[in-house]
């Protein structure tokens, strides 16, 4: 693995996954501990932002505070289980232009089939943030990334909430400069290719379809 990698191991983290990760936890549940993982994974995503001086007024006297300088930012989630962490990106950078990715994974050969793509047309001029909840082959993440790097993404972080090193391994073999922030690396991978021990298929726990 060449590429950096981010592994948050806060407590509130940590014990969040715990619920995401349990076969009990109902849908409405899932669905709001997804968002939350994913607030808190953006806090760490985005702590290297440049920041420059501004002049404000407080209701008491006048001070130089800190703006992140000049960021643009697009979200692009992997469609349909990246929309689960849409929102907790969002709460944090509410500015953000917001990209669409629709890709599935063949169940035989585990190779991503893209179906529909829709992304800011001045990605060139922002820096993206690519949501995948689930980091298994690596496969979709990393079809995903090009597609927006080649739309011209100034840089890219991948937000996953669960991640396998194989999933790690590929996408850094094939984007080294691409940081990914992750919840927890995993054991590995089963026979069908889904992260052991992780949490299930993220997009049929997030919207209760089989």
């Amino acid at each position: 693995m060449s590429g950096e990698l981010t592994v948050v191991s806060h407590p509130l983290v940590q014990h969040k996954l715990s619920y995401l990760r349990d076969r009990e936890t109902p849908t409405v549940h899932f669905r709001k501990l997804a968002n939350e993982v994913t607030l808190l994974l953006t806090y760490e995503a985005t702590k290297d932002f440049a920041t420059e001086p501004v002049e404000i007024e407080t209701p008491i006297e006048r001070m130089t505070a800190a703006r992140i300088s000049g960021k643009k930012v697009a979200v692009c989630p992997v469609l349909r289980a990246g929309l689960g962490m849409l929102d907790g990106v969002l709460s944090l950078v509410s500015s953000a232009r917001v990209g669409f990715l629709g890709m599935y994974r063949d169940e035989e050969t585990l190779q991503p089939v893209e179906y529909y793509v829709k992304l800011p047309g001045d990605l060139d001029q922002r820096d993206a943030i690519v949501l995948d909840p689930m980091l298994a082959t690596g496969n979709s993440s990393v079809a995903a990334l090009a597609t927006v790097k080649n739309a011209g993404a100034r840089s890219l972080i991948l937000v996953c909430l669960v991640s396998a090193p194989e999933g790690i391994e590929h996408v850094h073999a094939e984007h080294p400069d691409v940081h990914i922030v992750t919840a927890a690396v995993d054991r590995g991978l089963d026979e069908r290719g889904f992260i052991v021990p992780g949490l299930g298929d993220a997009g049929d726990r997030l919207y209760g379809t089989r």
